[in-house]
């Protein structure tokens, strides 16, 4: 049996593409409400019944959505041309070391466009 554990976290957060040809609309600064999906997979814990606590999680992921959240995303290091794929890896990047668990992470930039990574 494997079990999952998934947390949702939000911000938001402006952009440009600067690699877009001349004209694509993404080339201009734009805005987005980001949603970050973080799945971590691993033992259960016999004691607590649980794999990593939420507020455990939250101490790993937190950091990272409060560096992103009302800012421009091209000012981070590491996120100069912030698309989504660019993204997801500048997060994962950042998770995977600090957790052996990672194994999934989307960032979505709206409801119906998403970029999953997955180990």
């Amino acid at each position: 049996m494997k079990t999952s554990l998934n947390r949702t976290y939000r911000f938001e957060a402006a952009h440009f593409l600067p690699n877009v040809p001349d004209g694509h609309k993404c080339k201009n600064m734009h805005g987005h409400s980001y949603k970050v999906e973080v799945t971590i997979c691993g033992p259960l814990d016999e004691k607590l019944g649980w794999i990593m606590d939420f507020g455990d999680l939250d101490e790993l992921v937190m950091p990272l959505i409060n560096r992103c959240d009302h800012q421009v995303l091209n000012d981070i290091e590491g996120l100069e041309n912030p698309t989504s794929e660019k993204l997801a890896e500048w997060l994962w990047g950042q998770l995977s070391s600090k957790t052996d668990y990672l194994t999934d992470l989307a960032v979505s930039e709206t409801q119906d466009s998403s970029c999953k990574i997955s180990k």
